[in-house]
């Protein structure tokens, strides 16, 4: 079994993020706070558990913080410790390796990592260390101690195209890709498949940040800004974002355009996002990464964890939309009725453009 050496892994403890300890009912413990507060057990279980976050960290009021709200929900209900780290822009493949069994090394046992550019570091560092429960989010990556926490992001997708079709006014909409993987080209391919649902000739505006291996389409506000503003000078009215912590950039070009909408993903942006855009924010492609990573949690303290594929659709509320501030009610049951035809198989929306 590979050990980095005793340099390299007390190097790669030190840079690590100390999100918290155990959740305890102290009121003065922000760890307990951001996790549930007096009503958080104290600590009691021997677990430890590693979360590795993909570009953009905890903070991009998006993919990682959904993460990390169903970790802290976890610690909260069952008393256990854990530790984040972070991905950088243009790492090599190496140093996602390193974070992994760094983690590893100081004890966390499960590791979390956030995101399908951990696909090879977890196929690799699992298989070196089977005795280690690892979860990864958005791949499957075969390997006896490997859970795979996937989601029907299409479908959720459809849903909020549905939504942005019958809310624009000018006929035109957009949508800003990070990167281009197969992944968001499934956001994409919903989007598309919902909005020509409802308008077979509408116009769809499609952009990308960036193309594999560069990840930094996931972190960069000002790219999701200068994409949003050429659409939006295109004649589109609503842009949806599957571009991470580049879609605050999405929602301040929007927010400088009167009468334009965004649409925010993964969680419910409109309550996320920076009070400055909230109000623009016309509903979210809600993808319940907390619910997953919650449940993996949670099977893996129960001593029942689950490995392979664990699918979250709309079936299972995997995925959905929000509903905040009541735009949508003008149209709710229309998309309910889209909802219901998705869930028995009558409408099959597609995974790629």
């Amino acid at each position: 079994m590979r050990r980095l050496t005793k340099t390299a892994a007390v190097a790669g403890v030190v840079a690590l993020v100390l999100a918290g300890a155990a959740c305890s009912k102290k009121s003065d413990d922000s760890a307990s706070t951001e996790s549930g507060g007096e009503n958080c057990v104290e600590k009691t279980s021997d677990m430890k558990v590693g979360m590795a976050f993909d570009v953009g960290g905890e903070g991009d009021q998006s993919f990682n913080d959904s993460a990390a709200k169903g970790m802290k929900k976890a610690a909260c209900e069952f008393g256990f410790d854990f530790q984040t780290a972070e991905a950088q822009d243009g790492e090599a493949e190496s140093a996602r390796e390193g974070r992994l069994q760094e983690l590893v090394d100081a004890g966390y046992n499960p590791v979390v990592a956030v995101g399908f550019a951990y696909s090879a570091s977890v196929g690799k560092v699992a298989k070196e260390n089977p005795e280690v429960s690892f979860a990864i989010v958005d791949d499957a990556v075969e390997g006896e101690n490997i859970t795979n926490l996937l989601f029907a992001e299409e479908q959720g997708s459809f849903l909020v195209g549905a939504a942005a079709a019958l809310k624009s006014e000018t006929g035109t909409i957009g949508f800003v890709g990070g990167v281009e993987t197969e992944l968001i080209q499934k956001f994409e391919a919903g989007y598309v498949a919902g909005a020509k649902a409802v308008k077979p000739d509408i116009k769809i505006q499609s952009r990308y940040l960036t193309q594999p291996p560069d990840f930094s389409g996931f972190g960069d506000p000002a790219k999701g800004k200068t994409a949003a503003e050429g659409m939006l000078d295109g004649g589109a009215d609503i842009v949806y974002h599957a571009a991470g912590g580049s879609g605050g950039g999405v929602f301040e070009a929007v927010s400088a355009k009167d009468g334009a909408w965004a649409i925010g993903v993964d969680s419910d942006q409109a309550l996320t996002a920076d009070d400055s855009v909230k109000d623009v924010i016309l509903t979210s492609m809600v993808k319940n990464i907390d619910v997953a990573v919650h449940e993996f949690l949670k099977s893996v303290h129960d001593g029942a964890a689950k490995t392979g594929a664990q699918v979250y659709d709309l079936a299972s509320n995997g995925v959905g939309y929000s509903t905040t501030g009541d735009h949508l009610k003008d149209v709710a049951d229309q998309l309910e009725d889209y909802k219901k035809q998705i869930v028995d198989g009558t409408i099959e929306v597609p995974t790629k453009p």
